[in-house]
C-alpha cells in the first residue's frame, strides 16, 4: 500500500435515518435545474435527442450526511421523464431509471472542479456544490466500506463473497462507455452501473454462475449492491471484481500489432479458445434450450424488423437492404427440415475491449452487460453461441479498418485463427453453418451502422464497407 494511502483517514459509514417521501422529494426538486442540464452530456445517458421534462424518485438514500468537515454523499435512483416528438401531439413519457452517486459540499476544492453538476439554487441543498461524487477520493473509499459492510442501507442491499480489504487507493477509469469505473488499489474494479433495469443482471448473473462452475476465465465478482424497484423487481447497481493488473484489451493489442506490421493470428486463435470455453461452461451452468422452427424464424423476424428500422434512421443503408434481408431469410429457411439448434445463455456484446490478456498471455472475458440498447429480457435469452463469435468477427474487421492502409487481409487471417482456436476447444466449428453465422454477422453490422451514424459518423464508413460485403455474399 502507498504511503498516501496509509494515511489517508478512511470515512466510516454513518446509518442515514429513514428518508420520508416528502424529503426525497425536496431533495429531487432542488437537484432538479441541476440535473437538467448536466444530465444529457453524459456519455451514457441514452435519451440524447429528447428534452427531460421531469424527474421521478425511485430510491434516494444519504450515504453520507454533509458534515462541517466533509462532503455528504446521494445515492439517487432516478426515472427521467423526456418529451415523445411523433406525429401526434409531443407528450411525456416515464423514461429511463438512471443511478447518480453526487457529493454535496459547501464549495469544491479546484482538483474536484471539473466534476461540478452545479449549484443549488432552491430547496435543502441551496447554496451548496453538487458534483459527480465518484471523483471524489473521499467519497469512493466510502463506497468502499459500504461493500465491505453486507446488509441493508435504507432501499440499499449490499452484499459480498469474499472478503474485501479496506483502505485501497481509488481512482475513476477516464475511459469513454456507458457505464462508470472505479479501480481499487489496483487490486478491484468496481463497475457502476448507470442506467438501471428491473429484473437479473448479466453483469452480475453470469460472472457469478461461471465461478460457481469453476471458470477461471472470468474475473469472479466479489461484492456488489442492488436496490428494487417499485414491483420488487432486482435493480443491480454495481459489482466489484478482481482487477486484472497489467491487463491490455485485445482492442489495444490489435491496433499495436497492426502499427507494428505484426500478425496477431495466435492471439486470435488463444482469444477463440478462452470463448469457448466461456460457452462450455455457460452451458454448463445455465438451462440451455433447442430452437425449433418457429424460434429460429422469429430471430431472423426479429434480425429482419431491425433492418428495416436502421434503414429508415440511415438512408446510406437503403440500397442494400434486399441484400441483407437474404441473409435473414435463409436464416428463417434453415430449420424446414425439423431440425433444432442449441441456444444458451451467452455474452452478448463481445467484442475485442471485452477480452483483456494478462502479462502471461492468458486471455479473461469481461463486461457480461449484452448491448445496452436492447431490453434486458432480451439479453437475458438464450442465444445460439455463434451470436458472440460473430461479435468478435466484426471486431477484427473495426481494427483493421481503423489502420491506413486497411488491412483486410490481417483481418481475415485473424477471423480465421480464432474460428480454429474456438473449434478446438468447442469441438465444433462456428464456420460449419455458414447462414447462421452471415446471418448473426449482419444484424450485427446493422446495429454497429445505426449506432455509428448516431454517436460517431466519422466511424461509419466502417461498418459500411461489412454492409457492402454482407449484402453480396451469396
Amino acid at each position: 500500500m502507498s504511503k498516501a494511502a496509509s494515511t489517508r483517514s478512511t470515512p466510516r459509514p454513518t446509518a442515514p435515518a429513514a428518508m420520508s417521501a416528502a424529503h426525497a422529494d425536496a431533495l429531487i426538486n432542488s437537484l432538479a435545474p441541476l440535473l437538467h442540464d448536466w444530465l444529457p452530456r453524459q456519455r451514457w445517458f441514452a435519451g440524447k435527442g429528447r428534452r427531460v421534462t421531469g424527474f421521478v424518485p425511485v430510491t434516494v438514500t444519504e450515504l453520507q450526511p454533509m458534515g462541517p468537515d466533509g462532503p455528504g454523499l446521494l445515492h439517487l435512483l432516478v426515472r427521467v421523464e423526456q418529451q415523445a416528438v411523433g406525429p401526434a401531439v409531443p407528450s411525456p413519457l416515464a423514461g429511463d431509471c438512471y443511478q447518480l452517486l453526487l457529493g454535496v459540499r459547501e464549495s469544491l476544492p479546484p482538483h474536484l472542479a471539473a466534476a461540478l453538476v452545479g449549484h443549488a439554487t432552491r430547496g435543502p441543498l441551496a447554496g451548496r456544490a453538487v458534483y459527480e461524487g465518484l471523483h471524489d477520493p473521499r467519497l469512493a473509499d466510502l463506497l468502499l466500506e459500504r461493500l465491505r459492510t453486507p446488509g441493508a442501507l435504507g432501499p440499499l442491499r449490499f452484499d459480498r463473497a469474499g472478503t474485501v480489504p479496506g483502505g485501497l487507493p481509488s481512482r475513476l477509469l477516464g475511459v469513454e462507455q456507458s457505464n462508470s469505473s472505479l479501480v481499487y488499489g489496483d487490486a478491484y474494479i468496481l463497475k457502476i452501473l448507470r442506467r438501471v433495469f428491473p429484473g437479473p443482471h448479466p453483469d452480475l448473473e453470469l460472472p457469478l454462475a461461471l465461478a460457481a462452475e469453476g471458470c477461471e476465465r472470468v474475473p469472479a465478482p466479489v461484492a456488489w449492491f442492488e436496490a428494487s424497484d417499485p414491483s420488487g423487481e432486482p435493480l443491480t447497481l454495481g459489482v466489484l471484481q478482481p482487477y486484472l493488473r497489467g491487463s491490455q484489451d485485445g482492442w489495444q493489442l490489435a491496433l499495436a500489432a497492426l502499427a507494428e506490421g505484426r500478425e496477431f493470428t495466435s492471439e486470435a486463435r488463444a482469444l477463440g479458445q478462452a470463448t469457448a470455453e466461456v460457452h462450455i461452461a455457460l452451458a454448463a451452468a445455465l438451462p440451455t434450450v433447442t430452437l425449433g422452427r418457429s424460434q429460429t424464424g422469429q430471430l431472423a423476424e426479429a434480425m429482419t424488423e431491425r433492418l428495416d428500422a436502421a434503414a429508415q434512421a440511415v438512408p446510406a443503408l437503403v440500397p442494400y437492404v434486399p441484400g441483407l434481408r437474404n441473409a435473414f431469410d435463409e436464416l428463417a429457411g434453415l430449420d424446414e427440415a425439423g431440425r433444432g439448434r442449441p441456444a444458451q445463455r451467452v455474452h452478448g456484446d463481445l467484442h475485442l475491449g471485452q477480452a483483456l490478456r494478462t502479462p502471461d498471455g492468458r486471455w479473461s472475458v469481461i463486461d457480461f452487460e449484452g448491448e445496452p440498447a436492447r431490453p434486458l429480457a432480451e439479453r437475458r435469452r438464450p442465444q445460439p453461441p455463434v451470436r458472440d463469435v460473430a461479435g468478435m468477427l466484426r471486431s477484427f474487421d473495426y481494427a483493421a479498418r481503423s489502420h491506413e492502409p486497411w488491412r483486410a487481409d490481417w483481418a481475415a487471417r485473424c477471423r480465421s485463427a480464432y474460428c480454429d482456436g474456438y473449434a478446438i476447444a468447442a469441438g465444433t466449428d462456428p464456420r460449419a453453418e455458414p447462414e447462421l453465422l452471415r446471418a448473426y454477422e449482419t444484424d450485427k453490422a446493422v446495429y454497429e451502422v445505426l449506432y455509428e451514424a448516431r454517436h460517431r459518423p466519422d466511424w461509419l464508413p466502417v461498418p459500411m464497407a461489412a454492409i457492402e460485403r454482407l449484402a453480396g455474399d451469396a
